[in-house]
């Protein structure tokens, strides 16, 4: 194994970086707070539209604060994406409530609005609406926000989007802009009652840990800033009188997020030329799908991800997978549905909380068949061909 490895989403500097965490070092506001985080959240804020950010240490310190301030607790439903990383639900199991999760659909691999309908016709009919729902954006693709802000409303639902992988993302909207002119883009997560990012390792831009919490409510980021900082009282002293968090980015992390943000739109470019690539050199090879894109948005494509159907292609995804870790190189599959976790299992004896599914046969079958391709922005085209031949070597058909 002699060839250098290529993995699936490694962090790629853009240089700006080192400037902003030296200012960190040189002002010395080491621990979380500080002028970095404060302009962090500006200039996120400005590059979203989103008017209010505040910067946190992780999505799902994000996630849990806003599920916190619209008050869910035990005996409330929260609706979510079942085809989605655990870090978008766990929050719900940490404030006791209980989970509903939802199916996606083929055109976008997204939640199913018409799973949604029909789970909030039978939460309105059984008593029981659910307190708030979470669509993820899957692999940077936008969530279909008005169909699914349309169905709540009536409700007086808020939505929460998990956002964590679609920063950068676009989603056309003129509803959502309130004008029947022609369609605007606006950033994913806009229009929502808060959008939560994350900024791990792994995604698009990073600052190797954190997240952002974002809303156009400026007393909910308020109170999200005020519990992230152990919702200490404004006296001299630390009073009290409420349990709060240490859930606060760190200043030397949130210059690594400036220096990230400067290079954000030339990444989703990358991104999305790596998935051209690929879908061009494997275009004509039976067996083969990519990942659609929604017609109302512009994916970032964070992941370049394909699925495999063995009949027509003669070999698996894990026939793949394997292939390519011989090869020294890094690949995932499809996120496993939430509905498929063992935590959240009826036969478990430590199930985490009381779950129901709607569908589920889709994510069931990407998950089974599907894969995602290296797709680190920094990745030179003999990288991308190396992976494309090695695919090829697996085609037996």
């Amino acid at each position: 194994m002699s060839e250098k490895r290529i993995f699936l989403s490694p962090p790629h500097l853009s240089g700006f970086e080192r400037q902003f965490v030296e200012d960190a070092f040189d002002s010395n506001y080491i621990a979380p707070l500080g002028p970095q985080v404060d302009a962090f959240e500006r200039e996120f804020s400005e590059y979203t539209g989103i008017k209010y950010c505040v910067a946190l240490s992780s999505g799902t310190a994000a996630m849990h604060i806003a599920l916190r301030e619209l008050g869910v607790g035990p005996g409330d439903e929260v609706i979510a994406s079942s085809l989605t990383f655990i870090g978008s639900v766990t929050p719900v199991v940490f404030l006791g409530a209980d989970l509903v999760f939802l199916d996606c659909d083929r055109k976008t691999w997204n939640m199913n609005p018409e799973l949604l309908k029909r789970a909030l016709e039978d939460g309105e009919r059984k008593g029981r609406l659910p307190k708030a729902v979470i669509p993820t954006d899957l692999y940077g693709q936008c969530a279909d926000y008005e169909t699914i802000f349309s169905l709540c409303k009536p409700y007086d639902i808020p939505v929460i989007v998990d956002a964590a992988e679609s920063v950068g993302a676009k989603y056309k909207s003129n509803r959502l802009q309130h004008s029947e002119e022609q369609d605007v883009e606006v950033h994913a997560g806009k229009g929502a009652k808060a959008a939560v990012f994350s900024f791990n390792g792994n995604k698009i831009i990073t600052t190797s840990g954190g997240g952002m919490l974002a809303s156009d409510d400026s007393r909910l980021i308020e109170r999200a800033r005020f519990l992230s900082q152990q919702a200490k009282e404004p006296f001299p002293y630390y009073e009290h009188a409420e349990i709060g968090y240490n859930y606060r980015m760190s200043n030397v992390l949130a210059g690594i997020g400036r220096g990230q943000l400067k290079v954000l739109d030339e990444r989703v470019r990358q991104r999305r030329a790596i998935f051209n690539y690929y879908e061009k050199s494997l275009k004509d090879v039976p067996g083969i799908e990519f990942m659609p894109e929604a017609e109302y948005g512009r994916c970032n494509r964070w992941l370049s991800a394909v699925v495999i159907s063995p009949e027509k292609f003669g070999s698996t995804n894990n026939d793949i997978l394997n292939a390519f870790e011989k090869n020294n190189i890094e690949a995932r599959p499809i996120w496993k549905p939430m509905h498929l976790q063992p935590v959240f299992q009826s036969n478990n004896g430590s199930k985490a909380c009381s779950t129901k599914v709607y569908g589920g046969e889709i994510s069931e079958d990407l998950f089974n068949r599907g894969l995602c391709l290296p797709s680190g922005s920094a990745m030179s085209c003999s990288d991308m061909d190396r992976i494309v031949d090695i695919i090829l070597t697996c085609n037996n058909k």
